[in-house]
């Protein structure tokens, strides 16, 4: 498995993770996951694009 795939696996962990979050009522958990969200979808993005020194 390559690192984009590693990569968009964990973001779609971490999207499933904050949405069960959400309906928990946990909205600092929800908030902590969503900006980690925020920093692997910048990460996948840098590996497409080919620029690897993204985010991580």
């Amino acid at each position: 498995m390559s690192r984009g795939d590693e990569l968009k696996e964990l973001a779609s962990d971490l999207s499933h993770a904050a949405e069960k979050a959400r309906r928990l009522g946990l909205p600092t958990t929800v908030y902590l996951l969503s900006m980690a969200l925020v920093e692997v979808r910048e990460a996948v993005s840098a590996t497409e694009e080919g620029d690897d020194d993204g985010a991580a």
